[in-house]
């Protein structure tokens, strides 16, 4: 008996040590096969293809804080971790006079809201506001951004205008839906807007394009305390530090037109560095 219950015991043993082993191999398998985190230094990509996914996590949050555009919470980030200061000269007057017929379109867009006569290029801007305005974070700005992109098809202005450069109002890209980058980026800047995100979260930015050289505008946009580069040449919203091949110059809000100064404060700015203030050399 005392035989048998041994050889019972180092049945049981063996046993018991597959079994363990067995279960081991499947954690082991089943953890090798689940995806690899994201890293916090990747860039954001918002395309069709993750619209849906994207505008789910962002619907998850809603009812845990409060929207974009009335959150109080820490704004500290310095766009491309730089300092700016007022500037005057070509791009300020060129962007006053947008300013002006920004201001002139949006009491057009008032009217247009209490259902009174609405021009066609103003039903346009609306119709892509209301692509993202009943969301908010990463969906609204990437839906707004991917509308935008959809609606203006690139065309120089020697093409459409027959001058060097013509920086055109939302009313009037929308009505030939053609333009360049700086009409791509205002018709993005006042959509943003008029979806709900605050004054101080939405900019036009100028930047240096080294390959090729040349100037080129694009919009930034402040989601969750982290600013994000909308650009019409891709669909990704890249964040403002991983930039890369390009120079700030110029920022373009409410405020007026400002230039990127280096900053006091201590942590690193675009790895690009800085230039003098170029002749106007636009991509489309």
């Amino acid at each position: 008996m005392s035989t048998l219950l041994s050889n019972l015991s180092r049945g049981k043993l063996v046993r018991v040590g597959a079994g363990i082993m067995i279960g081991a191999w499947i954690l082991v398998a089943s953890v090798t096969m689940l995806p690899d985190p994201p890293h916090p230094d990747d860039p954001v990509a918002f395309d069709a293809g993750h619209l849906e996914a994207a505008a789910f996590i962002d619907d998850s949050r809603q009812a845990t804080r409060p929207d974009a555009a009335t959150e109080s919470g820490p704004q500290t980030a310095t766009l491309f971790g730089l300092d700016t200061e007022p500037v005057a000269g070509e791009v300020a007057a060129k962007w006053r006079a947008v300013e002006a017929d920004i201001d002139h379109e949006q009491q057009v867009l008032a009217r247009c809201r209490a259902q009174e006569a609405c021009p066609v290029a103003a039903q346009n801007l609306l119709d892509i506001v209301a692509e993202g305005a009943d969301r908010s974070g990463l969906a609204r700005v990437g839906l707004i951004n991917r509308a935008v992109d959809l609606a203006i098809t690139p065309t120089s202005d020697e093409a459409q205008w027959g001058v060097a450069d013509h920086w055109s109002s939302p009313f009037e890209t929308l009505q030939t839906r053609r333009g360049d980058c700086e009409d791509y980026a205002i018709v993005k800047y006042v959509a943003l807007l008029q979806a709900g995100l605050s004054r101080d979260d939405v900019k036009i930015v100028i930047l240096r394009n080294l390959r090729p050289n040349e100037d080129h505008a694009a919009v930034a946009a402040r989601v969750d305390g982290q600013w994000l580069i909308l650009d019409n040449r891709h669909l990704a919203l890249v964040r403002d530090m991983e930039l890369v091949g390009s120079i700030p110059k110029f920022a373009l809000n409410e405020d007026g037109a400002q230039r990127f100064v280096p900053s006091n404060r201590i942590g690193p700015g675009p790895s690009a560095g800085r230039s003098s203030p170029a002749r106007f050399i636009k991509p489309v």
